[in-house]
């Protein structure tokens, strides 16, 4: 590739041992591109960690009529940030005047998907994150944290924070190479730092319907990607804090929605309950000595009953207050080790409310279950009070 090459649309796959989907992938983006951008010229990008699974071979054999390249980190570089990183600067070289962003794994998408995540950055959006149905147990960190954040305390209501599929401006993706990209943004964290600085930058977005989303589920990667994605949220939170402490609880932005409307039915999940409950008894072991200094009187002993018998109860209203504690704690925490403590000591709540939530709602449809969610979020919402009662407090001591 010549360096002066000039693409308009660039679609990124990030990916670390892909091998087995991506060249399916590939191929239908290229499908998609050509048959819904046939005057633009178009490159898929492949940014890879270096994968020895043969992934570079299987997407560079994809069969597509549309240009592919391959970028990969150093061979000890792993993370699907500085993957993205990587594309964002490529993009940039090359002019692009939209960008897109699908996950390697998926083996649901479709040609249409190409169509409704560019489409609306050509009508004037700067960021547009999917809308798809998931089964309840697969996407527990966006259901119990980044969705009821966004929309509770930033007043946005976007659904998929951290879906994995987007598309965004040159102008969006140049404000995000400004920025300083921690070790967490260049892992799991990357998504969550997307979306925060779309919202808090003042963005214009949408999200963009998909259908269902068919994928290897994250629940295998969820302790390390929750400790990274939970630590870009709460350090972009209290980093921007004068923003979402001035948004007031009636201020709710529907983000418009393009592509499919309907609801459909999600991904069969497999779930083993009991291995989720042993992670949450050894994280809560762990961290006991933290909670009971961190939290009050009534929130600990809550936390503790629910262990010492194995009965999980961690309803939305203490999940909520629990959270915002702990964002508060964190905001007052003097150094990185100290808010790190704050991170782990999260994780047996963040696994104790998932475990009640999915025995709520194991036995409903997906309607009732994202009328729920909704309903977490909303509760986020009301109980924006009572994070602001807390910093009131400090400031009555001072």
């Amino acid at each position: 590739m010549k360096q002066e090459d000039t693409f308009q649309i660039v679609v990124g796959i990030p990916s670390y041992n892909e091998a087995d989907t991506i060249s399916f992938v590939a191929e239908v983006i290229g499908k998609g591109l050509e048959e819904y951008f046939p005057d633009k010229r178009s490159i898929i990008i492949n940014v890879d960690n270096n994968s020895p699974d043969n992934t570079r071979e299987a997407f560079l054999g994809a069969k597509t009529r549309v240009e592919k390249h391959y970028i990969s980190t150093e061979k000890d570089v792993r993370g699907k940030g500085n993957n993205l990183l990587n594309l964002f600067n490529f993009a940039h070289q090359v002019n692009a005047e939209a960008i897109a962003v699908v996950d390697a794994d998926l083996k649901s998408i479709t040609q249409e998907w190409v169509d409704y995540l560019l489409k609306p950055v050509y009508e004037g959006y700067d960021f547009v994150t999917p809308l798809y149905s998931r089964h309840q147990f697969d996407g527990s960190i966006t259901n119990h944290i980044c969705f009821p954040v966004v929309f509770g305390m930033l007043s946005l209501d976007i659904r998929q924070p951290i879906g994995g599929e987007f598309a965004f401006s040159p102008k969006l993706m140049e404000h995000w190479l400004k920025q300083k990209w921690t070790e967490h943004i260049r892992n799991y964290g990357v998504d969550m730092f997307m979306t925060l600085h779309a919202v808090l930058g003042g963005y214009k977005i949408c999200q963009s319907g998909l259908g269902t989303k068919i994928h290897k589920p994250s629940l295998p990667k969820l302790g390390l990607m929750f400790e990274q994605v939970t630590e870009t949220l709460l350090d972009n939170l209290v980093k921007y804090k004068k923003k979402w402490m001035d948004l007031g609880m009636d201020n709710l932005i529907k983000t418009p929605v393009f592509g499919l409307n309907a609801v459909t039915e999600p991904q069969e999940f497999d779930f083993n309950m009991r291995d989720i409950k042993d992670k949450c008894i050894n994280a809560y072991k762990e961290n006991i000595w933290t909670l009971k200094e961190m939290l009050d009187t009534y929130s600990f002993s809550r936390v503790q009953e629910m262990h010492e018998m194995d009965y999980y109860d961690m309803d939305i209203l203490l999940w909520t207050q629990i959270f915002y504690t702990l964002i508060y704690r964190y905001d007052l925490s003097p150094d990185p080790e100290e808010k790190r403590k704050v991170i782990d000591a999260m994780k047996p709540l963040f696994l104790a409310r998932s475990i009640s939530f999915n025995y709520e709602t194991w036995k409903y449809n997906i309607k009732y279950v994202e009328r729920e969610i909704k309903n977490q979020a909303l509760v986020f919402t009301s109980q924006k009070n009572y994070l602001w009662g807390l910093y009131q407090r400090k400031e009555v001591k001072r």
